[in-house]
């Protein structure tokens, strides 16, 4: 396969216009996986093949991401929303359950507030929206002048003089070895040279970040969650969106699961793959009529 054709079939359907792209696998009870900023279908590679095999998965790439349009305008949470409102409408999906990993997390809970009736079950991943606090590259990116040094950063040059150092330190003894999260976070970023992504990214970060941290919460929403089955799951490494702010939903709402890996990093699906399709899996099927196939076996 050439390394820059997407792993699964994608699919595209014109919404207002716009060209959005999106892999819909599987066959059973529908399941989104929203992706993060700079993030496509790819942010959950492995975890939609094995989904797809209980499951109808739908993963969008979002206007401004991926193989999908990224038109100027609106990149709010409730553009996104709106989105994956229209997407669900073109396929005839009357509600699924709904995974989105940091900023897709904002998103599925902006859907939960907008439209309620299309969540079955909420899945909050690394989530945005939960907290001020952030990491500097976000906080970065919404200030001025940030469209200028990001082209530069996410150069070829820069990338292979940093591939170049990570050699060297290697060769010297200092192992220095990226786990998946911090290789699709790099992966994510060097997409930024691309003019449109670059306005895309910045438009959908400045919706949500500023200088001081992220400046849109769910909290007035989550009461919202108490009669909609939810799980959370956070990387206890995770230096992007710290993993306490789980523990700000978890005081509104008692009985939402939320699991924390340790090990992991802003990716948990990708540090921790195993692990988190056990948990995933076991959290949809509960109390529902999926396939019964064997999961794998994996140990905590």
């Amino acid at each position: 396969m050439n390394k820059d054709s997407p792993r699964y079939p994608m699919a595209s359907v014109e919404l207002h216009k716009d060209v959005l792209r999106y892999v819909d696998v599987g066959d059973g009870p529908p399941i989104v996986l929203v992706h993060g900023l700079l993030g496509s279908n790819e942010s959950w590679a492995g975890q939609i093949e094995r989904l797809s095999e209980r499951y109808r998965v739908i993963a969008p790439d979002l206007f401004g991401h991926g193989r999908s349009d990224k038109p100027s305008g609106d990149y709010s949470l409730s553009s996104h929303a709106a989105t994956i409102r229209d997407l669900l409408e073109h396929l005839n999906i009357k509600s699924a359950s709904m995974v989105g990993h940091s900023l897709g997390g904002g998103i599925v809970m902006q859907i939960v507030y907008l439209f309620p009736g299309l969540v079955e079950r909420l899945v909050l991943v690394s989530s945005g929206g939960l907290g001020t606090e952030v990491s500097l590259l976000l906080k970065a990116a919404t200030l001025p002048g940030s469209e200028l040094v990001l082209p530069v950063l996410a150069s070829d040059w820069v990338r292979k003089n940093a591939e170049s150092v990570m050699g060297q330190l290697n060769k010297w003894g200092l192992p220095v070895r990226p786990g998946a999260s911090m290789a699709e976070t790099w992966r994510s970023f060097k997409s930024v040279s691309d003019r449109q992504t670059r306005e895309a990214f910045l438009a959908s970060t400045r919706a949500v970040v500023g200088p001081r941290g992220q400046t849109v919460s769910a909290k007035q929403h989550f009461e919202k969650f108490e009669s909609i089955p939810s799980l959370l799951i956070w990387g206890g490494k995770d230096r992007m969106i710290p993993a306490s702010h789980a523990d700000n939903i978890r005081r509104e709402v008692p009985n939402s699961r939320v699991e924390i890996f340790s090990d992991a990093g802003h990716f948990p699906q990708l540090d921790e793959p195993d692990l988190f399709f056990r948990v995933l899996d076991e959290f949809l099927t509960a109390n529902s009529k999926v396939k019964t196939a064997p999961t794998t076996a994996v140990s905590d």
